[in-house]
């Protein structure tokens, strides 16, 4: 099975984001509310200026859960990361509420000239490119999510309940596989066990 991983090694991590702060402002700021916020990607793709603008705390409606039938429209909250967030509203400035955080190519309308954002695959081009170049050989949208979950449960791996709830998994065994836990990690856990 060859299932995307999380990005064990934080300095990969912050290398990936000073890269791209560096290079391009839009990937840098996907990135980084990808590696600080946990959304899925198509949450971050379809983030308007106005959702971000002067706010702290951000509220949506996951995209997972806005077209099914079944599923009650999960309204969510997530909060925009210290580390980001003035690069973020200095980035806004100028955009329009409705305009789209990511937004690709211009495509003509009867209305004029409407933004959209950037496709899945556009996401899953550039993670991959700046991905490779820091030595990750396997990196997808998913990454950046994955990512967020294991550095938090490795700065605090008892509150993995509360990890199952940002994740909004209704199974604890969908959130241990988000966390890609290597038997490597699970042997020094158990070697770490002591009653003395």
């Amino acid at each position: 099975m060859n299932e995307m991983q999380p990005i064990r090694d934080k300095t990969t991590v912050e290398a990936i984001i000073s890269y791209l702060k560096m290079t391009n402002t839009r990937d840098y700021l996907f990135a980084g509310l990808g590696f600080y916020s946990g959304l899925r990607v198509s949450d971050l793709l379809n983030l308007q200026a106005g959702t971000v603008r002067d706010n702290l705390h951000v509220d949506y409606v996951a995209q997972k859960t806005r077209n099914a039938r079944r599923k009650k429209r999960k309204q969510k909250k997530f909060i925009i990361h210290h580390s980001i967030a003035a690069d973020l509203q200095s980035y806004i400035q100028g955009m329009d509420d409705d305009d789209y955080l990511f937004a690709g190519r211009q495509r003509k309308t009867l209305t004029g000239a409407v933004g959209e954002p950037i496709s899945r695959v556009t996401a899953y081009r550039m993670l991959n490119k700046v991905g490779r170049m820091h030595g990750v050989k396997q990196i997808g949208c998913h990454t950046l999510r994955k990512t967020w979950g294991y550095h938090l449960y490795q700065a605090n791996p008892r509150n993995l309940a509360l990890l199952m709830q940002m994740f909004g998994h209704e199974d604890m065994t969908t959130t241990l596989l988000y966390l890609g836990l290597t038997q490597d990690e699970m042997d020094t856990a158990i070697m770490e066990l002591s009653y003395t």
